[in-house]
C-alpha cells in the first residue's frame, strides 16, 4: 500500500477551513482572504459605544512567517489602509509582542509564525450609525524567500454581543503593557550609553526566566539592531547590548526617545526611555 501524505499547503488550507467552521457567526468575522501561504480576515467585537474593538487575524502555513511593525535585521513590516471604511474616524493597530527568529543571513528578524491576531481600536464618527471596516493590507510572508501579499477584507460591525470578544480579549493580553523603569517584577533597571556607539540595558528578571528585548527609534526610519544578551551583569540582573547603528542621516542618538519592548515569561512590557 502506498501512503499518501498531505502537502503542507493542503494541511494549511484545511486549517483555514477548520478555523472558519468554529462556530463564529458570519457577521462577527469576514471571509478569509487566502493565498498559497497565508490567509487574513477581520474580526468584530461587540457593538457598544463610539469606540469599538476589532482585530486582524493572520493564518500562516507551517514554516512561514510575517513581520512585526519593526522587522529586525531584515523583513518588511505590514502596511494598513482603512481609508475606504464607512463611519470610521480612526483605527489604531495594537501589536502583540513578536518572536525573534534567524533571518537566514546571520541576522535576526522579528514577527509571527502560525497565527496571530492584531487587535484594533476603532473610533467611530457616529456611535449610533452602521460601521463597515474596509482594510487593504500589504504584507510579506517568508520562508527562505519572501512573497508580497495584498489582501482587502471588509466587515460590518453589527453584533451587540459578538462571538469574537473572547478571542479579541486574548489577543489584547499579548500586547505589551506600558510600564515605567523599575515598576514590575520583570523590568528595565537602567539604560546606559557606552561610548559613542553602544548602549547597555540592565533587566530585572527571575533567575532562569526567558526574556527578550527589542528596541525602536523615535521614527520608523530608525533601524536599530536587535539587542543581544551579554555577560557581565551584576547579580540578579540580565544585561543586553546593541550598537547605535541604523540611524537616519543627520539623526543624533543623544536625546532620542527610544521604545523598548521587554518580553518576559508571562507578560510583555513597553518602556519609553530618553537616551542621554
Amino acid at each position: 500500500m502506498t501512503a499518501i501524505v498531505p502537502s503542507r499547503a493542503v494541511l494549511f488550507a484545511a486549517a483555514v477551513l477548520a478555523a472558519s467552521a468554529c462556530g463564529a457567526r458570519a457577521d462577527d468575522v469576514s471571509p478569509w482572504v487566502t493565498e498559497q501561504h497565508s490567509a487574513v480576515r477581520l474580526l468584530a467585537g461587540s457593538r457598544s459605544g463610539g469606540v469599538l474593538l476589532g482585530g486582524i487575524a493572520f493564518q500562516l502555513q507551517p514554516g512561514w512567517k510575517t513581520y512585526w511593525r519593526t522587522p529586525g535585521d531584515s523583513g518588511v513590516p505590514p502596511r494598513f489602509d482603512f481609508s475606504k471604511s464607512e463611519n470610521v474616524e480612526a483605527v489604531t493597530v495594537l501589536w502583540p509582542a513578536p518572536q525573534a527568529f534567524p533571518d537566514g543571513a546571520g541576522g535576526t528578524s522579528l514577527g509571527y509564525k502560525e497565527q496571530v491576531v492584531l487587535p484594533l481600536r476603532i473610533v467611530t464618527k457616529h456611535a449610533d450609525k452602521p460601521v463597515t471596516l474596509r482594510l487593504t493590507v500589504d504584507y510579506a510572508v517568508c520562508e527562505k524567500l519572501c512573497i508580497p501579499v495584498v489582501a482587502s477584507p471588509e466587515l460590518e460591525f453589527a453584533s451587540v454581543a459578538s462571538t469574537q470578544d473572547g478571542a479579541l480579549a486574548a489577543a489584547l493580553d499579548t500586547v505589551p503593557v506600558p510600564a515605567s523603569v523599575g515598576d514590575n517584577p520583570v523590568t528595565i533597571r537602567d539604560v546606559v550609553r557606552k561610548g559613542d556607539k553602544d548602549v547597555e540595558v540592565d533587566v530585572v528578571a527571575p533567575t532562569g526566566a526567558k526574556v527578550s528585548l527589542f528596541v525602536e527609534g523615535p521614527t520608523p526610519e530608525w533601524a536599530l539592531p536587535v539587542p543581544k544578551e551579554i555577560k557581565g551583569a551584576p547579580a540578579g540582573l540580565r544585561r543586553f547590548s546593541f550598537a547605535l547603528d541604523g540611524l537616519p542621516s543627520g539623526a543624533q542618538a543623544a536625546g532620542a526617545a527610544l521604545k523598548f519592548t521587554l518580553v518576559g515569561p508571562d507578560k510583555a512590557y513597553e518602556f519609553n526611555v530618553t537616551l542621554e
